[in-house]
């Protein structure tokens, strides 16, 4: 019997004073049975960062030809790809040429060291891609927000980000390393 995706429903509250945006998204996320609350929170936090009423989740992680969310203008064209983890270096090469902007939230400090030095060169010349380290701290510290029902504010102030469910709050430690 295959496993189902497990359904979390989000009231997320963004005050991004850098880019100008307030509002209240009413999300369903699906989390597939591969994927961790962690990379559930990180996919949370990036569409965060990104707010805006035409920003979509994608298809999730068994699709390649989508990425984790993304905004299209009404004439399709892709205006916004986010991609979440280490993506081949073509992955972010093909992104860059079909969208507008592609943003990468890169995690898993270990891993990423090396992914780096080596994509780093490649990935300077895509002058459309911004990159963002996630520290392994500051991801566990945001998966322990996750719930099936959650409530959250998000505040972006001067390139920082704050997330609070009411009784916790954090402040994330994001390092932007490109773009």
């Amino acid at each position: 019997m295959a496993l189902k995706a497990t359904i979390y429903k989000v009231e997320l509250q963004v005050s991004d004073i850098d880019r100008g945006h307030y509002g209240t998204h009413s999300l369903t996320l699906a989390r597939h049975p591969s994927e961790t609350e962690q990379r559930l929170m990180l996919r949370l936090l990036a569409f965060a960062m990104h707010a805006d009423d035409e920003l979509e989740f994608g298809r999730g992680l068994s699709t390649d030809d989508e990425p984790d969310l993304w905004r299209k203008a009404p004439s399709g064209e892709i205006e916004l790809w986010i991609d979440l983890g280490l993506p081949d270096e073509r992955r972010l090469r093909r992104a860059s040429g079909r969208a507008g902007r592609v943003v990468l939230i890169a995690y898993g400090e270990r891993s990423f060291e090396v992914w780096w030095r080596k994509q780093a060169p490649a990935l300077a010349k895509l002058s459309n891609l911004t990159v963002w380290a996630v520290p392994d701290a500051t991801a566990a510290a945001l998966s322990t927000l996750a719930a099936r029902g959650m409530q959250l504010q998000v505040t972006v102030q001067d390139g920082q980000i704050a997330v609070g469910d009411g009784e916790r709050f954090l402040e994330l430690d994001l390092q932007r390393l490109q773009g």
